[in-house]
């Protein structure tokens, strides 16, 4: 009997031509192996991992297009073919004028901070991002976040948590002064927020208010398509228009953009800064050249540019975006089916498990984020990261810590890598762990890096 339905479920737009195997540990190796790594998952070696969403930066499957296409590598130094190509599809789908590639996307800021930013200027963003806000204050920028108040709430069901807070941005312009503004720092998919996208309406409003001002914007275009499908979905206006189209349009409202290519763009390694202003475009390949390699490669190989190329293109069919933000919501509506705390509305990467609702009876000073990660890895062998007051760092001035509102254990998940059955596994593992939760202690720091702490952290477990 054929059942009747309207339904549509998607599928993944591709079929699988290789298999990795994975390696299946038991639980007394995995408690020996974070325990090594001082219950830091970043310290874990990843044939300990079973099922890796530590992150979804270069972690992604390339297509048998981005393949044939790295035996085109053109590996000349200087003026290789490949950048040319990866020049004219940034103007095309981006529609930024120059093109700079870089080693990944934190090469991108830190060129962008130094040309952009002068010792005591104020950088606002929609809530701030590791790398990028310790490029901007190497330079001698303070970061002031500007992001609306309901992003900083996990349970709070706002459709576009990634908004600017115009208010917020008015009242630093009041207080310092335009001109001590070089630019607005724009993320769309927040990901300190959740992957909590931003809308077009909040774009072209910043857009106005700054334009008046002399103002730019620079967005963190990491997972642009992923923002512009939420956009297409939750946006009065945009059901109807293509994630290509929607892309184009956000940069629009944009002088300039850094771009970690190892996500959206489905690459292993790359990265580029793009720039409208030819002045700025000077000085940053100037800097290019010390930092990085000559402009026209960037501290990348011919190969990774062509990949980088074509995958930008594959990162913007309607299609892949689907299934791609589909799988994220098929694990994200199986935690909250199961009572889990996570982040809603559910992001574009990763679920975020709210640590502080899971594990109540922790304080931020016992990094409960960080201990929930590793209880995880001992479960079942699944690697996630901490994004709290681990993650958040010291304040340079009091060295004391930051405390986010926001305690959250990131679930990302990697492009085109994982199977639904492998998304049911995880859940699993996660409710789990939430039955045993009270047996939880905490952990303390024994260790601490100067910069960026949550990668090379490790701790103890109290007993």
């Amino acid at each position: 009997m054929k059942v009747k339905t309207n339904k549509h479920s998607w599928a993944e737009p591709y079929k699988i031509k290789m298999v990795e195997l994975l390696k299946m540990t038991t639980p007394a190796q995995r408690k020996k192996a974070i325990a090594t790594a001082g219950y830091n998952t970043f310290l874990l070696k990843s044939e300990d991992v079973y099922i890796d969403l530590l992150t979804d930066s270069g972690t992604s499957a390339m297509s048998d297009r981005q393949w044939a296409g790295m035996m085109l590598g053109d590996e000349a130094y200087a003026g290789s073919a490949n950048f040319y190509h990866l020049e004219k599809v940034v103007q095309e789908v981006y529609g930024y004028k120059y093109v700079i590639p870089t080693h990944q996307g934190r090469g991108a800021e830190n060129i962008l901070s130094q040309v952009l930013i002068k010792k005591g200027d104020i950088i606002p963003g929609n809530m701030y991002f590791t790398t990028t806000r310790l490029h901007q204050e190497l330079a001698g920028g303070i970061f002031h976040d500007i992001i609306i108040d309901e992003a900083h709430d996990a349970a709070n069901l706002h459709p576009f948590k990634g908004d600017v807070d115009v208010n917020k941005l008015e009242g630093l312009v009041k207080e310092y002064g335009a001109d001590k503004i070089p630019y607005i720092c724009i993320a769309v998919t927040v990901n300190m927020a959740g992957g909590q996208p931003i809308s077009m309406g909040n774009l072209k409003t910043l857009r106005a208010y700054t334009q008046k001002l002399g103002i730019k914007i620079i967005l963190d275009m990491t997972r642009i398509a992923e923002n512009a499908y939420f956009i297409k979905v939750r946006e009065p206006g945009y059901t109807q228009r293509s994630i290509r189209s929607i892309v184009k349009e956000i940069c629009s409202y944009t002088d300039g953009a850094t771009m970690s290519a190892k996500k959206d763009a489905l690459v292993n390694i790359g990265g580029f800064l793009a720039l409208n202003d030819a002045d700025d475009y000077e000085e940053a390949s100037n800097l290019v050249v010390v930092y990085e390699g000559l402009h026209t490669y960037g501290g990348l190989a011919g190969r990774d540019m062509e990949a980088m190329a074509i995958g930008i293109k594959e990162s913007i069919s309607d299609e892949h975006i689907k299934a791609r933000i589909g799988q994220v919501i098929y694990l994200g509506e199986q935690m909250r089916h199961l009572g889990i705390p996570i982040t809603e509305p559910i992001g574009g990467h990763g679920i975020f498990i709210d640590a502080k609702r899971f594990l109540p009876h922790l304080n931020q000073d016992l990094f409960p984020a960080q201990a929930l990660a590793a209880e995880l890895y001992i479960d079942a062998g699944i690697r996630t990261m901490e994004r709290g007051v681990v993650s958040a760092g010291r304040n340079a001035k009091t060295g004391k810590n930051y405390y986010p509102k926001l305690e959250l254990v990131r679930l990302t998940i990697p492009r085109r890598v994982y199977t639904q059955a492998h998304m049911d596994v995880i859940a699993e593992s996660v409710f789990n762990v939430y039955c045993n939760r009270k047996k939880i202690k905490g952990l303390t720091m024994v260790y601490e890096p100067k910069y960026l702490r949550f990668f090379q952290a490790r701790f103890e477990k109290i007993k």
